[in-house]
């Protein structure tokens, strides 16, 4: 099908991304100029669909776009009413004699981020936003200059050989004067307008987590509404940074969560296990017996911070949210962030009609001056949990002040090869909490990919998997995916082959990021309305 055939849609402003920061941004734009055509597109059949966060927000932004956000709040909205830090071992767990500031979350409150996102969108079409759900950004467009002009949606009803089905529908072209990039976490689209704009220039090395997330349904009398616990420690090694987060809701529920650093050398290390194994632990165990999992699911987190932020702005586009990087990492909140960048975006655009200036406008912003004073926390726990956390106390008592920055470094390169490490004897015990294993993970996020759609996680060279890969890292992706997306199988001549089971995919992206040869596996949008649901999460 050629590009003319294609329809076009014309807008002022469109908004590649359905979250906090692409919502936010299009209800100011409407708040501050309402005659302004918006447009935003988003890739879940649903609002809140693809969003999953811990998660603990931080409500002034909120507050400040939508003051009345209280009167109609999400179903899962409960105020914090103390914060716990613990430290692990196999079989205790220590109560830290005081709670890092950065997690104290004295007047914010739990929130499902589905949720929240849903009643964004309807405020947003109040306002008179186009929002489309089930349109996946297959790629930008751009004019005669090499300005961004908008975005192309994937078609729909693709078939598995590349020809259009008995459904099939091309996807449209959306022009816009400026297109803001609101993907979140590894945007398939950001990513490649990063590397050709050259925007991570001169920036230190994006790092990033793997968040895993379950919603459980408690005997009555164990939940503690408004209780936070975070800890550090077992299951993880001094040498992983990560940990873990329980959230006490209402109605005998609770978030149950752990987060991995992806920059992690054990080329062995399974975060889906490990995970698994926290919930194990005496004390969590008997908080979460005789109970039921009713929603989980896996995402990436961006941790860089304020030096592995690309460059926000390009001709005709800007990078909002995650997408840019915002997200807070020592306090681990994003959302309150997104908002704030995508409120910037739209009263920088509003004021000024064009993409330069934001950048340098985000970095002075409060939300970019609350990166910058804890840019060297994170990049802290390269050299361990005991120097990290040092590290963390002195850029506390500092402020951010010191005369240094600390670097990131690519997740990828970080992976040591089988014969030059040794894993750890992490203490790992017999799990009896369900789910039993990563397929049975799966059912609880509720993905669903069409059979006969092309596979959207594309492998440059299979080879390579049964070949260096397997010898050097022993198939790295069957440890670090947790839906069992990647797996070696028979390949009936004594050898083994890669077999890839795209409809367990839950988005989560690890396997673009953490893949030791750069470029091996890219994630890219499957067909439209694709993917989990997490509307609880």
């Amino acid at each position: 099908m050629s590009q003319a055939q294609r329809d076009v849609m014309e807008y002022e402003v469109a908004i590649v991304g359905a979250g906090p920061a692409g919502l936010a941004c299009a209800i100011r734009l409407k708040q501050l100029n309402p005659a302004l055509s918006v447009c935003v597109l988003e890739k879940a059949a649903s609002l809140g669909a693809h969003s999953l966060s811990g998660a603990v927000m931080e409500p002034a932004a909120l507050t400040e776009l939508l003051p009345k956000w209280r009167e109609n709040p999400p179903e899962i909205c409960v105020p914090a009413t103390r914060d716990d830090f613990f430290f692990m071992t196999r079989t205790k767990r220590y109560r830290s004699p005081m709670t890092p500031p950065q997690m104290n979350n004295h007047g914010n409150v739990i929130i499902s981020l589905g949720q929240l996102v849903a009643i964004l969108g309807a405020e947003a079409e109040k306002l008179g936003v186009d929002v489309f759900p089930g349109f996946a950004a297959a790629e930008a467009l751009f004019d005669a200059d090499g300005a961004v002009k908008g975005i192309r949606i994937g078609d729909m009803g693709v078939e598995k050989n590349g020809e259009p089905g008995p459904n099939f529908a091309l996807g449209p072209e959306i022009h816009a004067k400026i297109t803001m990039f609101a993907e979140g976490c590894r945007g398939s689209t950001s990513k490649q307008l990063i590397a050709r704009y050259q925007l991570d220039a001169g920036k230190s090395p994006q790092t990033y987590g793997l968040g895993l997330k379950e919603l459980w349904q408690l005997p009555p009398g164990r939940v503690q509404p408004g209780l936070i616990q975070h800890s550090a420690g077992w299951p993880l090694d001094n040498s992983i940074y990560g940990g873990s987060f329980l959230y006490h809701l209402s109605k005998d529920r609770v978030y149950v969560g752990f987060v991995v650093g992806l920059d992690y050398e054990d080329p062995r290390f399974k975060p889906f296990e490990a995970f698994q194994q926290w919930k194990n632990h005496p004390d969590i165990k008997r908080l979460l017996k005789g109970g039921e999992i009713i929603a989980g699911g896996a995402r990436t987190v961006i941790e860089g911070g304020y030096q592995s932020m690309p460059t926000l702005e390009m001709p005709g586009a800007l990078l909002i949210g995650d997408a840019g990087g915002t997200l807070n990492m020592p306090k681990i909140k994003g959302i309150h962030q997104a908002i704030r960048s995508g409120m910037t975006a739209a009263a920088h655009y509003v004021e000024t009609g064009t993409s330069v200036g934001f950048d340098k406008r985000w970095r002075a912003s409060s939300g970019g001056r609350e990166l910058h004073k804890v840019r060297n926390i994170r990049p802290g726990f390269r050299r361990g949990l005991l120097f990290g956390t040092a590290n963390f106390a002195l850029e506390t008592i500092t402020m951010g002040k010191l005369p240094w920055t600390l670097a990131n470094h690519a997740d990828h390169s970080s992976l040591e090869r089988l014969d030059d490490y040794v894993s750890p004897d992490r203490g790992w015990v017999d799990r009896e909490l369900p789910p039993r294993d990563r397929l049975a993970s799966v059912f609880f996020a509720a993905t669903t990919h069409d059979e006969n759609q092309p596979v959207h996680l594309h492998v440059a060279d299979t080879a390579l998997c049964a070949t260096r890969c397997i010898a050097d890292f022993g198939n790295p992706c069957t440890n670090f995916c947790p839906a069992n997306v990647y797996e070696m199988i028979a390949d009936g001549k004594g050898g083994q082959k890669l077999q890839i089971n795209a409809s367990n995919c839950v988005h989560c992206k690890a396997c673009d990021i953490k893949e030791p040869y750069p470029g091996q596996i890219t994630w890219v949008p499957p067909e439209g309305a694709s993917g989990p649901n997490y509307q609880s999460l």
